[in-house]
């Protein structure tokens, strides 16, 4: 078994970009060589907004790398989904301090996927000796940070293994996901609804046709840098409205939209050459992924059409298998999204602490479970489908 031995990168850049092509899925729109880069150089994955980059790279004895763990240093808990506020709040009344936290994930996007990429080469460790390399590497920077904690937002079904295996505790949560289930198109799809459902999402889409705008589909490439300062406004509006800050800024959309070219899907609604609103969304193989929404003026059922509706023609078209439309939204049940459990792993270094959130996490668990039970009742899909 080689020896591997881990670097740490205080940027995306830092890690050569033919390492991510090797190790990241392909054409995925979040795991690539761009999307943390231009998130860091941007400044919305960097300190201003409370995240320090300091990625994990394992190398075998013969310098190869065949091991990267995206990894953040964090001051607060915006923009990663892991819903840890409580916990937060938690350590501040037991006189404790929360922050700096540790997580591995992707910044902004709640997207279930790999968080540990390692190598297929049948020249290279196993994959069960890389991740456990990482996830000791990840806890020893815990302690050297001094940080209460190491989370892993949304790892996929091989990593969440591993991590389990290295007593890291478990967090549950319901996302939304649209699935194919062989409909030949969005008729086909509206077909297995019950005829009141039904009706309702056709009234909808009429309704967004009757307003007179045109619904347009453009992808990275075929949006020009001049047009992000309007679409960014739109993207901003919606975060305003809960005093939020919009962290990506116009010049770090064109920047990705640039980069990763068709990854990128942007579903808009013009009056006439203007558009009043959009839904930036990603893509790849196998997925599309929905992130942000904005409008300006009041659209009825416009929110439907360019946020559920567009996407899953589109997947449909495209043959992508599900839409994720982002975190939150019961509404989305009655258009088809199946409620889903996704989970977080965390590693928390003190042991009272540890005990403390394992309990409160086995509980929730059920509760989790419950609703997830709860919203699939209410589907809109025929019984007999």
């Amino acid at each position: 078994m080689s020896t591997l031995a881990l670097t740490t990168h205080t940027s995306a850049d830092g890690i050569p970009r033919h390492v991510w092509d090797r190790l990241c899925p392909p054409n995925h729109p979040f795991l690539n060589a761009d999307f943390l880069s231009i998130l860091e150089r941007h400044g919305a994955a960097g300190r201003q907004w409370g995240w320090l980059a300091r990625h994990l790279e394992a190398r075998d004895d013969q310098g190869v790398v065949v091991g990267v763990l995206p990894l953040y240093v964090r001051a607060n808990s915006h923009g990663d989904f892991i819903h840890d506020w409580s916990w937060a709040s938690a350590y501040e009344q037991l006189g404790r301090v929360y922050y700096p936290k540790l997580l591995s994930g992707l910044p902004h996007t709640p997207a279930t996927g790999p968080r540990m990429l390692v190598t297929g080469s049948p020249a290279a460790p196993d994959a069960s000796a890389i991740r456990r390399a990482l996830i000791d590497g990840a806890k020893a920077l815990t302690t050297e940070y001094g940080a209460s904690s190491w989370h892993v937002a949304f790892p996929n079904e091989d990593d969440h293994t591993a991590l389990q295996a290295e007593g890291l505790l478990t967090s549950r949560n319901v996302q939304f996901h649209w699935l194919a289930r062989g409909y030949d198109d969005f008729d086909g799809y509206l077909a297995t609804f019950s005829a009141d459902k039904r009706r309702k999402v056709r009234a909808e889409r009429r309704r967004v046709k009757e307003s007179g705008l045109s619904i347009v589909i453009r992808h990275g490439d075929e949006i020009d840098p001049g047009e992000w300062p309007a679409l960014h406004a739109l993207y901003a509006s919606t975060f305003a409205k809960f005093n939020n800050a919009a962290v990506l800024s116009p010049a770090c959309l064109a920047d990705l939209a640039l980069a990763l070219r068709r990854r990128m899907v942007v579903f808009m609604a013009l009056d006439e050459d203007r558009p009043v609103a959009m839904s930036l969304c990603f893509r790849s193989d196998e997925a599309l992924y929905g992130r942000y929404w904005g409008c300006h003026g009041n659209y009825h059922s416009l929110h439907f059409e360019l946020c559920f509706y567009q996407g899953i023609g589109y997947c449909l078209r495209e043959g992508l298998q599900r839409f994720e439309p982002g975190a939150g939204g019961e509404h989305k049940i009655a258009r088809g999204f199946t409620p889903i459990i996704v989970r977080s792993a965390h590693w928390i270094v003190d042991p009272a602490m540890r005990e403390l959130i394992g309990t409160h996490l086995q509980r929730q668990s059920l509760m989790v479970d419950s609703y997830r039970d709860e919203a699939a009742d209410h589907l809109p899909f025929r019984h007999e489908a």
